[in-house]
């Protein structure tokens, strides 16, 4: 028995392209697997962890909740494409500073999410920072050098305007 496949365009990190993927393919295996962006990691498969999080038509989404054939049309955005655009540089630079990273398996989620609340124009409290990543979780750093970097990095970007 043939595994069903399906052809999907989708735009990955600025780039168009069609490919044919099995219909019960997640969007993170085909970023993984497909197109070598290994940024993007599995965690638990069920959606509660937050490593897989990457960017759909602008919103954050748990690449393993999602299929490759969902993304067929869809703008995907994953943290080697906000790395390129330089969008998360100075908050990749605070996580570095803050030390909010030591395995640094959870930090591409966390780099994606955070990215999600950085581009507000309002101020945001720590209680704002905390709620807002509250879906990724993280077992190496407890957390607080997390929202110290994401805050230094609004706090820089709210001077900056």
């Amino acid at each position: 028995m043939s595994e069903i496949t399906m052809e999907i365009t989708l735009t990955v990190n600025g780039e168009k392209m069609t490919k044919t993927v099995p219909v019960r393919q997640h969007l993170v295996d085909f970023l993984r697997m497909e197109l070598g962006l290994t940024g993007s990691h599995l965690g638990c498969e069920h959606g509660v962890c937050g490593a897989c999080s990457i960017r759909v038509d602008n919103a954050v989404v748990r690449g393993c909740l999602m299929l490759a054939v969902q993304a067929d049309g869809a703008d995907v955005v994953t943290v080697e494409g906000l790395t390129e655009t330089k969008e998360i540089e100075d908050l990749q630079k605070n996580f570095v500073e803050r030390n909010a990273m030591q395995c640094g398996y959870c930090t591409p989620g966390m780099l994606v999410t955070a990215a999600e609340l950085l581009r507000t124009t309002k101020p945001i409290s720590r209680d704002d920072i905390r709620n807002h990543l509250s879906g990724n979780f993280c077992r190496c750093t407890g957390y607080h050098a997390i929202i110290d970097a994401v805050e230094t990095t609004i706090n820089n970007r709210m001077k900056g305007r």
